[in-house]
């Protein structure tokens, strides 16, 4: 029992940190720029497409991981400089409809450019071996990610919390107007902070490929489970965005293992009781 809980706590960690590298992303787009971007899961499957790329003309895993990000934060900056910053004034729903639309045109781009079949690459050398934890034999990789995800958790938070160019970004969402009245270029802004975003979202790529594999229609299924993370963790949160990867990461991981014909109903009526739980706290205050 003790062996079971040691490795299924430890894949629930490495599921709950590749979760917040691709919550992370979407939260800084979605709360901190109020841009619904439904093309997220996107840039994590062309990440992960890139590094194959890379990783093919190199054989080095750790060229992959530098230059599929910055491939991924490319594509992101171009999206929101060609089109995105056309829709910041209009309705939400306008942004739904224009990122889902990219999202199934670089779908089929991508199948188009990479075929349907799985793929993948290796883990690097450095890290192919194992780690002695509880008796147990874990996959040194499986903990290096584990240590990537808190290592961003941290610089992020810090940044967007403790530095000037975070402050710039937090009031620039709270008052655009003003802050363009100071003499900042809000657009350039907004575009290196969705960069960022989608960047991060392909090093979850790159980074999760030599576990989790990559094929059509992942973009698809790790979108799903990214949305319910921000909901939960708060739109905008850093912070709730790390713990909310944690809750859902262990839940669907312990549920696969445990009960896993209603593995994804768990993460679902996880996200439901904390709306819930949020909608009496709302009401509670309003009474008072």
């Amino acid at each position: 029992m003790l062996e079971f809980l040691t490795v299924q706590s430890l894949n629930g960690l490495v599921y709950s940190m590749v979760l917040f590298l691709l919550a992370l992303g979407l939260s800084l787009t979605f709360g901190l720029l109020r841009v619904v971007n439904l093309a997220h899961g996107a840039f994590f499957l062309m990440g992960a497409y890139f590094g194959t790329t890379v990783w093919g003309l190199t054989h080095s895993f750790w060229a992959a991981v530098v230059i599929a990000p910055l491939g991924a934060a490319l594509m992101g900056g171009l999206l929101e400089k060609l089109w995105l910053q056309r829709f910041y004034v209009r309705d939400e729903l306008d942004q739904v409809i224009l990122t889902f639309g990219f999202a199934l045109v670089f779908s089929d781009l991508m199948k188009v450019l990479w075929g349907k079949d799985i793929r993948g690459f290796p883990t690097p050398s450095a890290f192919s071996g194992a780690v002695e934890i509880a008796n147990i034999s874990f996959p040194s990789y499986r903990l290096l990610l584990i240590l990537v995800g808190v290592a961003l958790f941290v610089i992020t938070w810090l940044a967007i919390e403790r530095t000037r160019i975070g402050a710039l970004i937090r009031a620039s969402v709270a008052d655009r107007v003003m802050v363009s009245g100071l003499g900042f270029d809000i657009r350039l802004l907004f575009t290196i902070v969705f960069a960022f975003g989608t960047g991060i979202a392909g090093l979850a790529g790159v980074l999760g490929a030599p576990i989790m594999g990559i094929y059509p229609g992942l973009d698809f299924e790790v979108l799903i489970t990214t949305l319910i993370v921000v909901v939960v963790g708060g739109l905008g949160s850093i912070a709730g965005a790390f713990w909310a990867s944690l809750l859902i990461g262990m839940a669907e991981t312990f549920g696969k293992a445990l009960v896993p014909e209603v593995a994804s109903f768990i993460i679902f009526a996880l996200m439901a009781g904390v709306l819930l739980i949020r909608a009496w706290g709302r009401d509670e205050e309003e009474v008072e």
